[in-house]
């Protein structure tokens, strides 16, 4: 018996829609992760990006436990000495609420090549609408 192993021609990828609403981000986040890695199929090579894409909608709306709403910290590095910024969740919910599952979701994928190339798969939207409805997205419950 032979080892299969996935080429990038016999990927399939499907679509997978995920509400955000009420669901704890560290969960949110390794799911999705594991979505778009493709852990989740029989086909799954490391070496090879087999995962699936997915639809994150109510991104406003995640929850995060303790008091990490309050104490968490995101940095951010203009590049110029003394350009770094700090920004907390509460401020970052309120500017841009989809960078916080990006953010999680980024650092739960492995630090390579492949990894920025399955970062595209995935699409985080603030609110209810999504403009994905072409691609039939499967609902996944978290």
């Amino acid at each position: 018996m032979k080892t299969f192993l996935a080429s990038k021609e016999t990927v399939q990828p499907k679509w997978h829609l995920i509400d955000a609403e009420g669901v704890v981000l560290g969960r949110l986040a390794v799911k999705a992760a594991n979505l778009i890695r493709g852990r989740h199929k029989a086909s799954y090579t490391p070496s090879v990006d087999t995962g699936d894409y997915v639809v994150v909608i109510n991104a406003e709306k995640v929850v995060l436990t303790g008091k990490k709403e309050a104490q968490n910290e995101y940095m951010f590095f203009s590049g110029f000495v003394g350009g770094e910024s700090y920004r907390k969740v509460t401020e970052q919910r309120e500017r841009h609420p989809e960078f916080i599952i990006e953010h999680a979701v980024k650092g739960m994928l492995p630090k390579n090549r492949i990894a920025a190339h399955m970062l595209t798969k995935l699409r985080v939207f603030a609110g209810p609408k999504h403009t994905h409805e072409a691609n039939n997205p499967v609902k996944i419950d978290v």
